[in-house]
C-alpha cells in the first residue's frame, strides 16, 4: 500500500523515532508500505517518520558501485531497523541530495564517502555491511531522518538559505503552510 508522504513542516519530520523492540507482522507491513511507497515515489531511501510512523526503520535501493557506469551494476534493497552507523575512515563526499519530503529541492551535501552500519532486517536477522557512495550517503540522510534531522541543517549555511528561499517559494510548501 503507497502512504502519504509527509513534507516539511509537518512535526513528525523532526521529531526522532523510537527504537522497535521487536519485529512483528506490522513491521514487515510496514516495510511492504515503505518499499512500495518510496519505489511510487521515485526515492533511493525512505524512513518510517517520512510516512508518520515513529519507529526506527527505513527502506532503500541503491546502486551498491555509483561510480559504476554499467546500467546493469548490482543494487541493494531492503530495510535496516534500528539503524547504528559509522564512519569508516575519515574521507567525504560532496554531493547532490534531495528528499522525498522536500520536493524538488536539492543541494551540495557533505557526507562520509564509507560507513559501517548495522541493525535488523523485516525478518528479524541482523544486518552488518560497508556502504560506500549513494548507499553510505542514503544511509547517513535516512538515519538523520530518524534522528529528526533533515539533510538541509546539514548544508551550509549559504547553501540552507538558497535551499530555504526555493522552499519558501515552491507550490507544495505554499499549499501547506
Amino acid at each position: 500500500m503507497i502512504r502519504k508522504l509527509r513534507l516539511m513542516g509537518d512535526p513528525v519530520l523532526v521529531s526522532e523515532a523510537e527504537p522497535v523492540d521487536e519485529v512483528t507482522a506490522s513491521t514487515k507491513t510496514l516495510v511492504s508500505d515503505m518499499l512500495e511507497t518510496m519505489d511510487s515515489a521515485g526515492g533511493v531511501g525512505l524512513a518510517a517518520n517520512q510516512v508518520g510512523v515513529l519507529q526506527r526503520v527505513f527502506v532503500y535501493d541503491c546502486p551498491v558501485d555509483d561510480s559504476d557506469p554499467n546500467p546493469d551494476r548490482e543494487y541493494k534493497r531492503g530495510a535496516i531497523i534500528n539503524p547504528v552507523w559509522e564512519p569508516v575512515g575519515e574521507e567525504m563526499q560532496l554531493g547532490q541530495e534531495g528528499c522525498l519530503s522536500i520536493p524538488d529541492v536539492y543541494a551540495d551535501t557533505e557526507r562520509y564517502m564509507n560507513v559501517h552500519v548495522t541493525g535488523l532486517d523485516e525478518n528479524g536477522d541482523n544486518v552488518d555491511f560497508e556502504a560506500t557512495g549513494l548507499l553510505a550517503r542514503c544511509i547517513q540522510h535516512e538515519t538523520d531522518h530518524l534522528d529528526g534531522v533533515l539533510f538541509i541543517k546539514r548544508l551550509t549555511k549559504e547553501r540552507r538559505k538558497e535551499a530555504m528561499k526555493e522552499i519558501r517559494n515552491s507550490e507544495w510548501f505554499l499549499s501547506n503552510n
